[in-house]
């Protein structure tokens, strides 16, 4: 009786995990792909300038070190930098050193930041309207939001 390894098991394209991590690439790309098409249109903003003006907005503080910055919109360290160098060149955010650690710099949201990141979400809301709570019911956002928040927990 021959065995397969697991390394060389081919995985079904039917299976539903298969299925269900499709999904979630595919809605996520679509969702991002036609939302950043009218935030540019709307706003003249990228995608990933809101991304950092809403993680700052959300902070208490409204600054994050540039590493929680990187974790939190997903981008390298480089990529990160280079975003933020944008993002400051336009006003939108500044640097400031971090007051108990020499080594690291925040990244703080400044006013024209805040005026553009409102235009952005009532941009935003609209979008939301119209591609997700119209086609949900508030049961289903709220099981759909558990599900989410659930697969993004750490371990």
């Amino acid at each position: 009786m021959e065995t397969v390894s697991p390394l060389t098991a081919v995985c079904p394209s039917s299976d539903e995990r298969v299925t269900l991590f499709a999904l979630l690439l595919d809605t996520n790309a679509r969702l991002s792909r036609s939302f950043g098409i009218r935030l540019e249109e709307n706003c003249d903003m990228p995608l990933a300038w809101f991304e950092v003006l809403l993680q700052l907005r959300r902070e208490p503080a409204g600054r994050l070190k540039m590493s929680e910055i990187a974790d939190a919109i997903v981008h390298s360290s480089g990529g990160t930098t280079r975003l933020i160098d944008r993002l400051e060149e336009a006003g939108l955010v500044e640097r400031q050193l971090c007051p108990s650690d020499r080594r690291a710099i925040h990244v703080a949201i400044t006013p024209q930041g805040n005026v553009k990141l409102d235009e952005a979400l009532r941009v935003h809301m609209d979008y939301l309207e119209e591609h997700v709570s119209s086609r949900l019911t508030c049961d289903e956002r709220g099981a759909l939001t558990a599900l989410l928040s659930k697969l993004n927990e750490s371990r």
